[in-house]
């Protein structure tokens, strides 16, 4: 019998208690947050004997497996890398047989009440509902668990269950032998993160495009392909960023990159998971960044790696209709760099190119708060110009 774990799929920074998928180490502590459990990461471990349903799970990014013997364990990790935890009765235990979950076995409300899941020695519960989850209503499941400090799992047997099971709790462990399940419920939670998920973009008018010189800008290599339409929120101030597109549109000059953003010079903040920002200069392989698209559906791509390089900048400044702070970004003077408009053009594109830009036409960006401490927005008085 096998396992797996990850985290899962929504544009939220990563808590304590969601951790899982990592948690090969037992000194990770897992609490609950003040965040509904609609609105964090769902941990998701399947439950399988089948190695088809274990190739999906491993392509989906889940890579901690539970192992009901070591033979098995050892089998499968030639076929992906991956970190193996083992169950023993009604306990988890990892490498080093460090017990990281229990498992209790509930079959009627009574037996729920009965649960005290601050008490039990380690953070991680996993709940099977012996003769089905529907015996008890789903209001007295989220009771049972609200504030828990602890990281709660229900077991289901299809992609159904799961997603009802889901709600009010930190995960779900999808117990299957259909690859389909792992699939079907891997596209609910996109479909549904995907909606929640969305930024809140506006207009702005450009007042100024002005070649300024020489710089050092950076080209944001990334190990996801982007659509027209898609790119980095980039700026001079954290207050105002643009959109500026990816290179997936073919030019007069050079092939489509699209899974490269020419986003601007060392100093401007790009937008990165958690409501934070970094400085370009600070990226590098490895690191996260959010790809937004023109409507502000956005989701997260890794870092594949950066170029830093002296080019000749156009300096652009935008205010947002009707308001009256001027944004400002920097960028390469080049046709292969756009920032993304608010409809598309006659042309059926979706950005204009820097070098075509010219005051009163329409951007979009982001409006968000200005003053910033290690990328993290604060309470602050700033001036920034």
């Amino acid at each position: 019998m096998a396992v797996f774990s990850s985290l899962g799929f929504a544009r939220v920074p990563p808590s304590p208690r969601t951790a899982l998928s990592s948690a090969c180490s037992h000194s990770i502590k897992m609490c609950a947050s003040s965040a509904s459990p609609s609105e964090s990461k769902k941990t998701v471990w399947v439950w399988t004997t089948n190695r088809q349903v274990m190739t999906a799970a491993v392509e989906r990014g889940w890579s901690t497996f539970l192992f009901g013997s070591k033979d098995l364990g050892k089998d499968w990790s030639s076929t992906a890398r991956i970190n193996p935890l083992f169950i023993d009765g009604l306990e988890i235990f990892d490498e080093k047989k460090q017990k990281i979950a229990v498992i209790s076995e509930v079959s009627s409300p009574g037996e729920l009440e009965l649960i005290q899941p601050d008490n039990v020695e380690v953070e991680n519960i996993v709940i099977d509902f012996r003769g089905g989850w529907q015996v008890i209503p789903a209001e007295n499941i989220v009771a049972a668990f609200q504030g828990c400090r602890g990281t709660v799992l229900a077991v289901s047997t299809n992609s159904t269950e799961a997603q009802a099971l889901e709600q009010g709790l930190d995960g779900v462990i999808l117990k299957v032998e259909d690859m389909d399940d792992i699939i079907k419920l891997k596209d609910y939670f996109d479909r549904r993160n995907e909606a929640k998920s969305q930024l809140m973009l506006t207009k702005a008018t450009v007042s100024k495009v002005e070649v300024v010189g020489m710089g050092d800008r950076v080209c944001v290599d990334l190990c996801s392909m982007m659509r027209p339409g898609e790119g980095l929120l980039v700026g001079s101030y954290a207050r105002g960023m643009f959109l500026v597109h990816s290179e997936c549109l073919e030019t007069n000059y050079i092939a489509s990159r699209p899974f490269r953003v020419n986003a601007g010079p060392v100093h401007a903040y790009v937008a990165v998971p958690g409501g934070r920002t970094s400085y370009l200069s600070e990226l590098q392989s490895g690191r996260e960044v959010i790809v937004v698209d023109q409507n502000g559906l956005w989701r997260t791509a890794i870092v594949g790696r950066v170029k830093i390089e002296s080019r000749p900048l156009i300096l652009v400044e935008a205010k947002e209709n009707g308001g009256d702070d001027t944004n400002s970004i920097f960028l390469q003077n080049a046709e292969t760099v756009a920032l993304i408009t608010p409809e598309k053009g006659s042309s059926g594109r979706t950005a204009i190119p820097v070098t075509s830009l010219k005051v009163g036409d329409e951007v979009l960006v982001r409006k968000q708060g200005g003053a910033r401490h290690t990328g993290i927005e604060i309470q602050e008085f700033i001036v920034e110009k």
